[in-house]
Order: C-alpha cells, then structure tokens, then sequence
C-alpha cells in the first residue's frame, strides 16, 4: 500500500484558537495552564484529523508556540545572553516569548530577535543567534512530549525537526558578517551534532521509527562546501537507529543529485509542485532501500489538485519504486488554511475548486487509493470527478474579463519612467516644506475593538451606511488630531475601514473571492485570511479617495494616501494559476495606476504604495532572479508613474535582506522608502550606502512587534548610526512598521518619544 505521511499541519486552529489563546495569555488575562490546555487540545485535534484523512506517519513537532524555528533554538539552547536565560535549567515558555516579543525590566529593554521570511513565502520566523564557541544543550522536552502524548493515542509518529545545517544557514551573529553562506558558522557543528545524536536516539527510545528532518537550503544555490558539509553531519546523523527522512522543498535539487547518491539517510523528500523535472534525476539517485516522498499536492495554494498530471507523474514511479514510494503534500500544510468546510458562504462553484489542508489530505488519499486499485470502479470514478471539477474552472465565465484583455494588450504602450528624483526633489521640498529628519508612520493605527465591532455591525446590516460612515470619520478625526498634537510631519489617516492591507483591496477589486475562516498563520499571534484571485483583476470604483481626502481636510499637514502594492498583493493571495504570476501582477498594477491617479487629483500629494513582500517573491534559485525583478519592479512603476513630479511616492519595506536586490529596490525610484532597521541595529543600511542610494529613506527606528515602549535617547542613538551611512538630507524618522496590533497608550508613547527624538536630531 503507498504511505502518505504530511510534513506539518497548520498549528493555530480552524477558529485561531491559539491566536486568542496567546494573546489573552500576554495581556494577563488568563494564566500559563489555560494556554498548555489550549496547545495540547490543538495538537491532538490535528493529530486526530490527520489520521481521519489517511495520514499513515502523523507529523508531531510541528506545533510551535510561537514559531518552529525559535521552538527549535530553544531545544538545542541557543538563547541569546541578553534573555538572561539561566543554562543549567530548561528554556520554558515565558523565555520563548522573550526571544520573539522582547521583554522590558526596571534595568533592562531587551529587543527582541530578528524576524524575517522563510524562504519565498509569508510566514515569519525568529532568526536564530549564534556566536563563535556557542555552546548546545538539550534544554527544552516539548518534543519528547509531545511525541509520548501521541503515541499515547495510538497514532504512528514521525518527529519533524529542522536540520542542522538549515538552522545554522539561517542563524546570524556579529562575528559572522559574509552573511547566511559564512563558512565559519559549519565550526560549529563538532558542538551542534551531538545534541542532534541525543534528540535522534531519544525520540527513537519513546517509540519513533521514523524523523523528518527539514534541509531546503538544499533547494538554493549555496557554496560547494556548504554541501560538502552534508556528508559529514548525515554519516554521524545515521549513526542513531531511527529512520531518517531528509525534506526538500520550494525548488529543485536536481544539482545535488550527487549528494543524493552519497548520504546514507532512509529517504527523501521533493517538491514536485514546484520542480517536477527533477524526479527523474533524484529518483536515479537512490539506492534500492531508500524511500522517495514525492509532494504531489500543493501546500503553498489551494486549488484541486489535477488528479490526471498528479497520476502521470506517480505512475511510472509507482511501477518502479513500490512501496518505497510515498505521498505528501508539496511542503508543510502551515501556509493554507486548516477546512473548507468552514466555508458556508463561498458560492458552490468557488467552493468545487478550492482544497484547503484538510481537504488536501483527502485528496493525497484518494490518489494512494488510485495507485494501489488502478482498475476499481471507485478509482474510475474518483478520476472522473476530478476532472470534471478542474474542466469547470478552465470553462467557467467569470475567470476572464474583455475590459481588463483589452487594457493588457495596450500595456506596452505606457511610460513607466519617471522624472530624475534630482528634480522631483526639489520639487517636493517646495511643496511639502518639511523640516530636516521628517516624522512619519508607516500607515495604520491601532486597531481597537470598538472599530472592528463598526466594522462587523455594518457588514452584518446591524448599522447603516451613515452610521458606518460617520463611525469611521470619528476615528479618523481622532487619528489626525493625535498626530498634530504629537508633532509628526506627514499623516496618515489610520486606516480603520481596513481589516488587512490585502483583503480591503481585493473586496474592492474584481477578480477576487474570499472566505470567513480561510486563516493562516504569519507569525505568532499573527494570522491573515489571504484574498483568493480567482479571474481579471478589474477596478470598479476609487477604493481609498472619500478616506484619505477627508483625513486632508481636517488638517494643512501633508496626508498620506495609502495603497498595497501590486507585487504585495500577489505575494499574499492565493493567486490564479492558469496563467503566468507576472500577468496578474500587472493587472493589479493597472487598477492601481486609477487608484493613484484619483488620489492625485483629489489633492493628495504624498502616497504610499507599500511592497513588503518584494524580496519574498524572489525566486530561490539566482538564475532566475532578473526575469521576477524585472516584471515585479515594472508592475510597481507601471503603478506609479502616472503622478506628476511634485507628488511624492512612498514605498515601504520590512524585514528583509537588501544587499543582494539594491540595484532593483532603486530601480523602483520611489521618492522615500521606509524599512525596518531596529531590530537590525541599522545594519541593513550598509546596503544603501555601499551601493550609494540616491533617494531618501526611513530607517525604523522602534520595533512596532513588541510591546516595550522605545526610549528616545535608543532611537537618537539609532539615527546617528544611520547618519554614518547615509546623508541626513535624505533621512525621515519613522515605526519599523504598521501600528495595527498595538494599543493606544504604547502607540502614544512610543510616537511622542520618536518625535521627541527627531526633533533633538535637528539641532544636533
């Protein structure tokens, strides 16, 4: 029979419990046992609903408080001093949640670790600290628990647990300044491997046969001796009896089919979603003992799967491999939403086409099923269906738009390049008339319970439209008014008519289609309900112009009209995929050039049209970095350059590296970038001045994910730093990020103090 096992299961729960969980936890509302409660209750809820859908090996490990990564940190040890972990003792939950949210004391105001994306998707994950002679101790048990506890429920187990060599390309420190590929950092593993040894035999002890150890850095292009370095970790690694699953995805590993062929692992895991050509070389690679998992299922979109493409792939393999042959989704099922059934509301058409975790899995069963019963009317019927559901959506009307077909063949046609920033310079200055190191805030306020109740009773018909109207208006109002009063430059309105910087967009937009409970998890507490672009993205009516010209009005300050980009929009979708990202993209960038245009001529002369997800979109692989670029950073201009040169356009990014895309980041010409520095100490910046960026930047100068309340004197001390690499001339002060998830006394605070610190900045 061909084994399906799964390489994680989304941890926050159909109804995020775990999101109000930890969150009712943080504000003290609620105490440590009510949370492990809630935990244990989740895991065993997946676990249950994993084993309900064919799932043979259940993932365990996979459940992580905050993030998996840090989870792992934290059971190797590797807590920064700072946290004033005590290492004789085990790293319990309150010292995680240091490492992610900082911590504050009467003598101490710790930030918190880095966070940046994995890999090319949303979720975030804490950046792991390392120094050279670090030590590593087994300090955490949850794992071990966790594995009993499941066992103890009479599932079979396979323990899921970052590789070695994975963790150690991801983790920075000082001393290791050549970035992610810095050879120094492998003299660690002599102290790493071990405790890899101990977890190993330890999770083979309490009764697993089998361990997913996750390496995707094998899907990049990292140096010769990073690769090398594999063959010594997994000869010591298969050294313990468990089983060892080495997991791949987002990309090929076709170049390192060598490597394939050298280790003395039990298997291997590949994306077959993303990189079907390199079955064949992998498969050719393996010895006759080893397993191949192929991820034949989606886990990053949740569209059917095509049964017909899957089974043409599977075949040939299954004739040849047999049981050595296993199914999977493409990678972790942690970036789609858990149940379709959860939503009752999607009309029935849009509902055939979709396939969320749960359903994801269901299907890795029918095709198993297939396989192992080629001939039974079941099968035949299954195929069928499957077939008649994906034909349904090729044929299907509303995918495709003649108005937007007709502006796609005319794209060509448009200037996309703006005037020198030289000249749109000076032309902004004359109109905004701002002081040296201009204040700002990346866009949202904080959002408050009273407004999202405004919001679900004017959804619900609760409220009227006039209600609605002047609720928002209210808050708006209050909004500006705090700003002037603070002393910040330009404005913004707080976007309180927005639930998410992509989903207000996509309900305005054509195109798009969107679920109630389709949540997923970004970071933490954090969770988001992508829109789903299912046709033509079209723009009916203006989206922002009543908000952001009635916030104008209540003030002579410099409003900002604030927009989503077009690559953001894409990257934090589930997107079509019937035709190329790169035509989606400029579709969301022509609705987007109106959008802009209407704000210009309202009178708003400052607009910021955020990308955040920019670098996320890279492709993995170099080779094909200048083709995304290219198209990603036309889309933004393509969206842009419809204003004149005294409007000044904003963009903003966050926790990103940008020393490898500086070039491009330019190429854009937004007139100000804003993007996160502090938890970075400003390091990123290096990049700006190696390369000699022209136009001008906010380097944030507090960490908005954290509650500590920033000190002046830090940010003062932030910006000086800043002025080493740039010139003051071309420096604003600004948050790291949007102040959404913060509340009004920290915001009030913080913003009070950053302006304070700006102001000192003048006359120093």
């Amino acid at each position: 029979m061909t084994i399906i096992h799964n390489l994680g299961f989304p941890r926050i729960g159909l109804k995020r419990e775990l999101k109000f969980a930890l969150e009712s936890y943080w504000a003290g509302k609620s105490d440590i046992s009510r949370l492990l409660n809630i935990g244990k209750d989740l895991r065993r809820d997946n676990w249950n609903k994993q084993a309900q859908h064919g799932v043979d090996l259940i993932p365990v490990g996979d459940f992580a408080w905050y993030d998996h990564v840090l989870e792992w940190s934290a059971t190797i040890g590797a807590i920064p001093d700072r946290f004033l972990h005590d290492p004789s003792k085990p790293v319990d939950i309150e010292t995680i949640f240091k490492v992610a949210r900082g911590w504050s004391s009467e003598d101490a105001n710790e930030h918190a670790s880095e966070m940046t994306k994995w890999f090319d998707t949303n979720y975030h994950y804490i950046t792991p600290e390392i120094y050279p002679g670090q030590k590593f101790k087994l300090s955490r048990d949850d794992l071990f628990e966790e594995i009993s506890e499941a066992i103890a429920l009479g599932y079979e187990v396979k323990p899921v647990i970052p590789g070695p060599l994975t963790w150690l390309w991801l983790a920075k420190g000082e001393a290791y300044d050549k970035g992610p590929e810095d050879v120094r950092k492998l003299d660690l593993l002599d102290r790493l491997i071990p405790i890899y040894l101990e977890v190993l035999n330890k999770a083979q002890e309490i009764g697993a046969q089998w361990v997913q150890i996750d390496e995707p850095i094998l899907a990049l292009d990292i140096p010769k001796v990073w690769v090398e370095a594999f063959n010594g970790v997994y000869k010591q690694l298969s050294e313990s009896p468990i089983k060892i699953l080495i997991a791949t995805y987002f990309e090929t590993i076709s170049d390192k089919s060598q490597l394939v062929r050298e280790l003395s692992v039990d298997g291997w895991h590949i994306d077959v979603v993303r990189a079907p050509e390199q079955i064949q070389e992998v498969a050719g690679a393996l010895n006759n003992n080893q397993v191949l998992s192929l991820g034949v299922v989606d886990g990053r979109n949740i569209w059917c799967s095509d049964f017909d493409a899957i089974l043409d792939i599977v075949r040939p393999l299954k004739e040849s491999l047999g049981e050595r042959l296993w199914l999977a989704p493409s990678c972790s099922l942690l970036h789609v939403p858990v149940d379709l059934e959860a939503e009752t509301e999607l009309d029935e058409e849009m509902r055939g086409w979709l396939a969320f975790a749960v359903q994801k899995l269901r299907e890795l069963k029918v095709i198993a099923y297939i396989l192992d019963a080629p001939d039974s009317v079941d099968s035949i019927n299954a195929i069928e269906r499957q077939r008649s559901i994906i034909n349904s959506r090729r044929k299907s009307a509303r995918i495709h738009n003649p108005v937007v077909q007709k502006k796609m063949k005319r794209i060509n046609e448009i200037n996309i390049k703006r005037t020198p920033f030289s000249i749109r310079d000076g032309l902004q200055k004359e109109r905004l008339n701002l002081p040296l190191f201009p204040t700002t805030t990346i866009g949202s306020f904080p959002q408050t319970q009273e407004i999202r109740v405004l919001r679900r009773k004017w959804r619900d018909g609760s409220i009227s439209d006039a209600e609605y109207e002047r609720g928002i208006k209210d808050e708006i109002t209050n909004v500006i008014k705090f700003q002037e009063e603070a002393g910040l430059d330009v404005l913004v309105h707080g976007e309180p008519e927005r639930n998410d910087m992509v989903e207000y967009f996509g309900e305005l937009l054509g195109g798009f289609a969107f679920t109630k409970n389709g949540w997923v998890q970004s970071y933490g507490s954090r969770c988001v309900k992508p829109p789903i672009i299912y046709g033509d993205v079209v723009r009916p009516a203006p989206m922002t112009v009543t908000w952001s010209s009635f916030a104008q009005s209540l003030t002579d300050k410099p409003v900002k009209g604030m927009l989503t980009g077009p690559v953001t929009m894409l990257q934090w979708s589930f997107v079509r995929d019937d035709q190329p990202r790169k035509v989606t993209c400029q579709q969301l960038a022509l609705a987007l050039r109106d959008e802009i245009s209407d704000l210009e001529s309202a009178g708003i002369g400052v607009i910021q049209i955020d990308e955040p997800a920019l670098r996320e979109g890279l492709p993995l692989r170099r080779s094909n970095w200048s083709a995304y670029l290219r198209w990603a950073v036309d889309c933004f201009k393509l969206s842009t350059s419809v204003v004149s040169d005294a409007t000044q356009i904003h963009t903003h990014m966050c926790y990103s590296e940008f020393n490898d895309i500086i070039e491009s980041i330019a190429d854009m010409d937004a007139d100000v970038i804003t993007i996160e520095t502090s938890r970075s100490n400003m390091e990123l910046l290096q990049a700006f001045e190696n390369f000699h960026y022209p136009n001008n930047i906010g380097p944030g100068v507090y960490d908005i994910h954290s509650p500590n309340i920033p000190d002046q004197n830090d940010m003062v001390a932030l910006m000086d730093r800043a002025t080493r690499y740039l010139p003051r001339e071309h420096l604003w002060v600004n948050p790291d990020c949007g102040l959404k998830t913060r509340g009004w006394k920290e915001t009030r605070a913080a913003l009070n103090a950053m302006v304070s610190a700006a102001q000192s900045l003048r006359y120093t």
